[in-house]
């Protein structure tokens, strides 16, 4: 006679039940089931949204819109491309991400499994504290100090990794380029990364981490082996959150970049322009047709943010599946 236990999991195919009649459990059943319809209906009317003020300056556009460098809607004919856009704020959010997730990781780790209790809760409390601060207090930040500070490190990256080519200063100029931008995006997710992060970490089972001291593994040994292996998911939830906000960060980009339609494999040449920066600095200005075509640069951003989003649901779902195969 098989044996069962209060824990044991449904049946296979059995669907658990909704509800349990009570009117209590309805009413939360509805507004859970609203709430979900509610945001897939504001999501697609976003995108139809965009996606129809988009189309009415594609098609008036005399060049073509993912590969031209210049951005004149208020032409004689109307001329405006995505190219620059595209490269400053996919190549800004590289070095945020590059810079940031090492770091806040690092930092995470320290807070949940090596700081004493009397260290950890305070900075803990100053990390969240730092992913409250609004982005115009970064960027003004990052305009009257990181950018003074920072023409020294590119003197220093120009001479001794000027032979990379990326890191090769060839104008004269302040530090206001897309790697100031990487630097100060990466200041600003690094406590949301930080925060999710060691939230994680905290959620490993003790017993885990209990057996592999008892095996003889050293502290990293445990980290490597049972901390960072359950909490690779939500690393990676938490590296989305923080490119997320990489990508579409305005005010913070538009004070300290200093914006134009050039695309240079040099870092640090002043200049450059993402998404965002460029939406906020020209919006104000802009006849109805250049905002058209603004929205339609707002387009390829929303749609970049979901490829990314995409992606990392899809690497968090085959994460799971291959975990589960081999439990």
């Amino acid at each position: 006679m098989a044996i069962t236990t209060g824990n044991q999991a449904p049946p296979a195919g059995r669907r658990r039940a909704t509800s349990t009649g009570r009117a209590g459990d309805k009413i939360f059943l509805g507004l859970s089931r609203g709430s979900g319809i509610l945001l897939l209906v504001i999501m697609a009317s976003i995108a139809v949204f965009l996606s129809y003020r988009a189309a009415i300056a594609i098609s008036q556009d005399e060049g073509n819109f993912l590969t031209t460098f210049d951005w004149n809607p208020a032409g004689d004919p109307p001329v405006f491309g995505i190219a620059v856009l595209l490269f400053g704020t996919v190549v800004s959010s590289v070095i945020a991400m590059a810079i940031a997730v090492p770091v806040a990781v690092g930092i995470a780790l320290f807070i949940s499994h090596y700081a004493p209790r009397k260290l950890a809760a305070p900075l803990a409390y100053v990390v969240d504290l730092l992913a409250a601060v609004p982005s115009i207090v970064y960027g003004l930040w990052g305009s009257l100090f990181l950018v003074p500070y920072l023409e020294g490190l590119n003197l220093w990256l120009d001479q001794y990794m000027g032979w990379t080519y990326v890191f090769d200063k060839t104008e004269v100029g302040v530090a206001r380029s897309l790697f100031t931008v990487g630097i100060l995006l990466a200041i600003m997710i690094l406590p949301i990364i930080t925060s999710v992060s060691r939230e994680v970490f905290l959620q490993v089972p003790r017993m885990n981490e209990e057996a592999a001291l008892a095996l003889g593994a050293t502290r990293w040994e445990v980290i490597r082996m049972a901390v960072l292996p359950f909490g690779r998911s939500g690393v990676i939830s938490a590296s989305m959150l923080g490119l997320g906000r990489a990508l579409g960060e305005t005010m913070a980009v538009a004070t300290v970049l200093s914006p134009s339609f050039v695309i240079s494999g040099h870092l640090l040449d002043p200049g450059g322009g993402t998404f965002a920066q460029n939406i906020a600095a020209k919006f104000d200005e802009a006849n109805e047709f250049g905002r058209d075509a603004l929205i339609a640069s707002g387009l390829v951003l929303f749609i970049l943010t979901l490829l990314v989003n995409g992606a990392a649901r899809l690497i968090i779902a085959r994460r799971k599946e291959y975990s589960g195969a081999n439990a």
